[in-house]
């Protein structure tokens, strides 16, 4: 089957939507009450052939919000110290100001009407950062209120498997569990998953779509 340019694009691939993939660290499990405390997103690109790789990274260290609560289960799992200098935190408007311009950019340049966000256990990552955009008053949201693209089901269909580092190992993927838990590495690592996902689709001929075919 050969590839034509009109089925090559980004914005063709998804229904004019833009994924970005995005992990969360928090202090809980709450996102109206509980601290987001890292975030990382990374937007993907496709070649004229139509094969998804990954292309901007950015990665912020997040102060709690006023208020916020810390739980301390939440912080003895993820090794997170919300008041350690050392981490440069930045504010949750901050953060989501300089990933929302650099989705805006992408897509406009793949010239796409919508973002979507990628994530494992989608829901989880979403809620917390629809709660932080709502408390900075960032009223120029690009993501999709609530469709997302859940790499656990998606992982469950593909590799038979739903937690992130089963599934990276299944897909061929290195995974250093030392690293878990860290925004930017599981991000990156969900982003590799992703793409490989959606290429496997494409090498066994599952896109572009076969032509319609006539039936009696």
């Amino acid at each position: 089957m050969s590839d034509t340019p009109q089925l090559a694009g980004l914005c063709d691939r998804f229904r004019g939507f833009y994924p970005v993939v995005i992990d969360v660290e928090t202090a809980g499990f709450n996102a109206k009450t509980d601290a987001l405390l890292e975030i990382a997103a990374v937007t993907l690109k496709m070649d004229e052939q139509g094969w998804l790789s990954l292309d901007e990274t950015l990665h912020f260290h997040v102060e709690p919000f006023e208020g916020a609560i810390l739980q301390p289960e939440a912080l003895a799992f993820n090794g997170i110290d919300p008041h350690n200098p050392l981490r440069g935190a930045v504010s949750e408007y901050d953060a989501l100001h300089a990933i929302f311009k650099m989705v805006r950019k992408g897509m406009k340049e793949s010239d796409c009407n919508r973002a979507i966000m990628v994530a494992h256990n989608a829901t989880f990552d979403h809620s917390f950062m629809m709660a932080a955009a709502q408390r900075a008053s960032l009223k120029r949201n690009p993501f999709h209120p609530f469709v997302t693209f859940d790499t656990a089901a998606l992982s469950g269909l593909a590799l038979g498997q739903t937690v992130l580092a089963k599934a990276c190992t299944a897909a061929g993927l290195p995974f250093d569990a030392t690293q878990a838990h860290s925004a930017l590495y599981d991000t990156e690592q969900t982003a590799l998953l992703f793409c490989e996902i959606v290429n496997r689709w494409k090498r066994l001929g599952g896109w572009p779509l076969p032509a319609a075919q006539d039936t009696p």
